[in-house]
């Protein structure tokens, strides 16, 4: 490209130079002959204007007396009546510049000059328009490199940019070159870049989102298979057989789920719904796994709530902070169900050491973990919550008690609050 553009730029420079120069070229050899013939014939009546002054106060015309009248290098003869001719001045041989004239006496005079003195001059005057075009055409060589490099370098850059972009590095260079065609593009690129990488972004976050969300229902469902083979008892078989079907619909529902929230985290199918449903499906779910653990999950609180949510991102949530409590946390785990305000309220809380102080307020944050955990279980929780109109909050950090807030369904029946055991504790909901 930049060849291209330092001969096209040259052609013209040479187009224009030969179309102003041999113009320039022709008028200028036009005025220099001009000029010498008009000085000649000048000569020739200066001279007879002096002959003539001569002869009328009676002198004799002598050579010596008009030699200092004659320019150098041209000769002159003055031929008067009755008087020998008078020459002064070397006698130019070849090509001549011939002026003449006559004066008021009858005297001629003819003056000459050689033409090479005139061809000299010409040669002076095209090697200055010479020298000139020269110096047009080195100045137009520079502005063309100038000019080339300053519109190639750009192309360079962004065609690096272009293949960076295929290459799979999205990073947006927000480069610019003073030309406003280039920076357009530029614009186009970046855009582009940052398009790829809200993409790449997004769907790396689907992958961790999947690989986190769906390990819980398939350990459910490989515990619940695992039953099934250990078992020789057809209830027992049934029954086991029956919940792994559940497990398979809230595979299939968080499958569902994650890829909707890939399309858009704000599209939610809400409804409305029973919330001891829901966190009864999930003490079923994870009490063994507790019982494992050799700790308890108890729930106590309002009964009867109903509220306006997915079911499916509800349990998903209530999953992640209760498997949050079985890795970070420690001793019973409990759910409590309350109501406040135009909300229904589910609480999260353990007996475990608590959130640290320096991660209190990211702890929703991606990638941010106290126990080099994944980081993604809380984040994706409060992103399923937001996309019901919700929100997860961290009330307290010792001990943690986590909370989930629903919007309550208009028309809500309402239960009475479960009784407290005896000694004061919570009695677990059947």
């Amino acid at each position: 490209m930049r060849r291209r553009l330092i001969q096209s730029t040259l052609a013209v420079v040479l187009v224009v130079i030969a179309v102003f120069g041999v113009s320039l070229v022709i008028v200028e050899t036009r005025t220099i002959s001009s000029s010498a013939q008009e000085s000649v014939d000048n000569e020739a009546v200066r001279i007879g204007s002096i002959v003539d002054s001569r002869l009328l106060g009676g002198e004799n015309i002598t050579p010596g007396m008009l030699a200092d009248q004659i320019s150098k290098d041209r000769y002159a003869r003055v031929d008067i009546p009755g008087h020998p001719p008078v020459q002064f001045g070397d006698h130019p041989t070849g090509s001549v510049i011939r002026g003449k004239a006559t004066g008021e006496q009858g005297e001629k005079v003819v003056v000459e000059e050689r033409r090479s003195s005139v061809t000299r001059e010409v040669g002076r005057t095209l090697l200055i328009i010479g020298g000139v075009a020269l110096l047009a055409v080195i100045a137009a060589v520079l502005l063309a490199v100038r000019q080339a490099n300053k519109l190639a370098s750009p192309l360079t850059d962004l065609a690096e940019t272009a293949e960076r972009l295929g290459s799979g590095d999205p990073r947006p260079r927000h480069k610019r070159y003073s030309v406003p065609e280039l920076d357009r593009v530029a614009d186009v690129l970046d855009s582009s870049a940052e398009r790829i990488a809200r993409m790449l972004t997004a769907e790396r976050r689907l992958a961790a989102d999947a690989s986190h969300q769906l390990r819980t229902p398939l350990t459910a469902l490989s515990m619940r298979l695992e039953e099934i083979s250990a078992t020789d008892d057809l209830d027992t078989v049934k029954e086991e057989a029956t919940i792994a079907l559940t497990q398979v619909e809230r595979l299939t529902d968080v499958v569902e789920r994650l890829l909707t929230n890939a399309r858009d985290p704000r599209t939610g199918s809400a409804v409305a719904f029973d919330i001891d449903e829901v966190v009864k499906q999930q003490l079923e779910e994870w009490r063994s796994a507790y019982r494992s653990a050799g700790r308890a999950i108890v729930c106590s609180g309002r009964n009867g709530m109903r509220a306006v949510g997915t079911p499916g991102a509800v349990a998903q949530v209530l999953a992640a902070l209760i498997e949050n409590s079985l890795m970070h946390g420690g001793g019973t785990v409990a759910l409590r169900t309350r109501v406040t305000g135009n909300q229904s309220v589910i609480e999260v809380t353990d007996e475990g050491p608590g959130v640290p102080a320096d991660l209190g307020a990211r702890i929703f944050e991606r990638s941010i973990s106290g126990r080099n955990s994944t980081g993604i279980g809380l984040a994706v929780a409060r992103d399923l919550a937001e996309a019901d109109g919700g929100r997860l909050e961290l009330l307290q950090q010792h001990p943690p008690v986590f909370a989930l807030f629903l919007s309550r369904e208009a028309r809500t029946r309402k239960a009475p609050h479960t009784s407290r055991g005896d000694d004061g504790g919570d009695r677990p909901v059947r």
